[in-house]
């Protein structure tokens, strides 16, 4: 099974990549379509330059590769998309072959914690309209709903919500699941030096959240563009 868990940033999505690795029967890939997206859109993110040259950056390549059998011969491949880095000049064929997951988070959340990386972002740099627009597309296609799960359900209950995902997506849960080795993972992109300092030193899921943070008056209208389609997707979540 190859399976491609569409998110934004900050959304858990290196955990939950973590998670499927310590399976021991699944083999993972790290943003697979990150330097081809910073090829095509020109655009100005951390290690850029060490992105594109550490990564495939020609999407059809990539694209075939997602739909195809992980090299390593695991028989289930997990694939971390950022739904953002699918612009419109990708060919989107390849999903075909994939079962799809929505993983979401509520944008106050994601918000504050990606303004501490990388300053005012925008709404195309968390994707959500994105990520909407990629569940139709599996929607029409396939004639039925596809997956979403919150990141807060996870954390608030780890065990429960990921035996509920991998019902639903046909796998078998493990409790292998739930921990991993703190130190980061040998297929972590080269980005993982900027981004992923605090699950690099997790062996697990977090605790359940707190209260949602206020979020910097800058933000504010990037909030209230996020949230509609958040709460589209929450409405559906398991």
């Amino acid at each position: 099974m190859n399976i491609a868990m569409w998110s934004g940033p900050r959304n858990l999505s290196t955990a939950m990549m973590y998670a499927f690795a310590a399976r021991g029967d699944c083999a993972v890939w790290d943003e697979p379509f990150y330097g081809a997206y910073l090829a095509a859109t020109g655009l100005d993110h951390p290690m850029g330059d060490a992105i594109m040259a550490s990564t495939e950056t020609d999407p059809a390549k990539v694209a075939a590769a997602c739909a195809a059998p992980a090299a390593s011969g695991a028989p289930h491949f997990y694939q971390k998309h950022m739904a953002h880095h699918m612009i419109e000049r990708f060919d989107l064929g390849f999903m075909d072959a994939l079962t799809h997951v929505f993983l979401i988070r509520h944008p106050a959340r994601v918000l504050a914690s990606y303004d501490v990386k990388r300053e005012n972002p925008t709404l195309a740099d968390i994707g959500y309209p994105h990520q909407t627009e990629l569940y139709d597309r599996v929607r029409e296609r396939t004639g039925s709903d596809p997956v979403v799960i919150d990141s807060t359900t996870i954390r608030a209950d780890p065990a429960g919500a990921l035996e509920r995902l991998c019902r639903a997506i046909g796998l078998p849960f493990t409790d292998a699941m739930l921990s991993w080795p703190a130190g980061g993972h040998a297929d972590d992109g080269v980005w993982a030096a900027h981004w992923y300092g605090a699950v690099h030193r997790s062996t697990g899921f977090a605790g359940a959240e707190g209260p949602l943070p206020e979020v910097a008056p800058h933000l504010a209208p990037v909030l209230a563009e996020a949230l509609p389609h958040y709460e589209r997707l929450k409405a559906v979540a398991i």
